[in-house]
């Protein structure tokens, strides 16, 4: 039986157990998968540390990090860990790329940036800046710049969580935003974590960045995000990390393969994100610059009311349009909607099994939709 002294260092021993992995004693790299939700492929790796000693049996990475921290070893360790990742990449399959932890106080630290300074190429390089500490854009601009003239890109990680705020999003201009695994769990079911997902993906897509949600672990929840659109995914549900290179669980793949091809010909591909407000809050000013867009008005449950565009909300009218099941097909929708006395140009409003609020769909791109068919 394992005794209390071996698993619980004291502080002295920790000093010298973190002096050990900063030394690339007792520390390795694991990788877990990145997946391409649509295609049902790997698309990239996230390097995570990985400790082990025996009087720091259990303890997980963030405690380590913790410790490292309180000692001002953080940035010297993470430059181990780093270091130890790059060297890894020649071994990565074709076409993934590399996503690493930095956080921000350790970009600005000489030991990391020599790592970066001394690769001459940084594409298919991505750069999660943590958020265990806040940070001011004028100090951290230069370090950002530099990684990516190189081709490295920028990720924020655990979005939706931690210190960072929205200006510091704006700031850094991310090329990635990863959803907090607070966020995913539980989204299958959970209309509130749906409307927080749906702002985050709206604002990725008006920034040009995509979309990862961390922390996978059901199939019901890997295919509500699907329905949404969130492209990419990473969680046990796919693969553990591992100190390969490895693929996801095949079986994963043939259940959203079976998924992907019982939606390809409904409404669930097609299905776009837009704002929703509340039943009660449907007045001109909730559109501040949302200028030019539809804006889908919801009762309590998520249920649809209708739509409001910035000439409604001013007139305070409520525009009825066509609501369909996510699972209709395009051809039923169509022939649904030349029967419909909608407003001209409006989208369709779709729903899931519950008659709550998914998407829209343009008419453009349900015409789009049956032209491919027909073709």
């Amino acid at each position: 039986m394992t005794t209390p002294a071996r698993t619980h260092a004291t502080d002295a021993r920790w000093t010298q157990l973190i002096d050990d992995a900063i030394a690339g004693d007792g520390v390795e790299c694991h990788f877990q998968p990145i997946i391409d939700l649509d295609q049902r492929i790997v698309v990239g790796y996230e390097a995570l540390a990985r400790f082990d000693h025996p009087d720091a049996a259990g303890v997980g990475p963030d405690v380590w990090f913790a410790r490292a921290r309180a000692r001002g070893l953080q940035p010297e360790l993470e430059a181990t860990v780093l270091g130890m990742a790059l060297a890894r990449r020649s071994e990565m399959p074709p076409d993934t790329f590399l996503a690493v932890n930095v956080e921000s106080d350790s970009l600005r630290h000489p030991l990391v940036r020599a790592i970066f300074s001394e690769l001459p190429d940084l594409t298919g390089l991505v750069i999660e800046i943590t958020e265990h500490s806040a940070w001011e854009w004028a100090d951290l601009e230069p370090d950002i710049n530099a990684v990516r003239t190189k081709g490295a890109l920028i990720a924020v990680d655990d979005a939706g969580a931690g210190y960072s705020g929205l200006q510091q999003i704006l700031d850094l201009r991310p090329s990635i935003l990863k959803l907090d695994r607070a966020i995913v769990d539980g989204i299958a079911t959970d209309e509130a974590k749906v409307a927080l997902v749906e702002m985050i993906g709206l604002f990725a897509a008006r920034v040009d960045a995509w979309v990862v949600a961390e922390g996978v672990e059901s199939l019901a929840d890997a295919k509500r995000l699907s329905d949404m659109r969130v492209p990419l995914a990473q969680g046990y549900l796919f693969a553990r990390p591992a100190r390969d290179f490895e693929d996801m669980d095949p079986k994963v793949s043939a259940q959203l393969a079976a998924f992907s091809d019982q939606a390809g010909d409904t409404m669930h591909r097609l299905v776009e994100s837009v704002p929703t407000i509340p039943v009660e809050q449907r007045t001109a000013h909730v559109w501040g610059d949302k200028d030019g867009h539809w804006v889908v008005v919801v009762d309590s449950e998520r249920h649809p009311q209708g739509l409001v565009n910035p000439g409604a909300a001013i007139a305070g009218e409520l525009i009825s349009t066509l609501t369909v099941n996510v699972n209709s097909t395009p051809a039923e929708v169509a022939q649904r909607t030349s029967a419909a006395a909608n407003e001209p140009g409006a989208p369709i409003i779709v729903t899931d099994d519950s008659g709550r609020f998914l998407g829209i769909v343009s008419l453009r791109r349900l015409l789009g939709k049956l032209s491919d068919l027909a073709s």
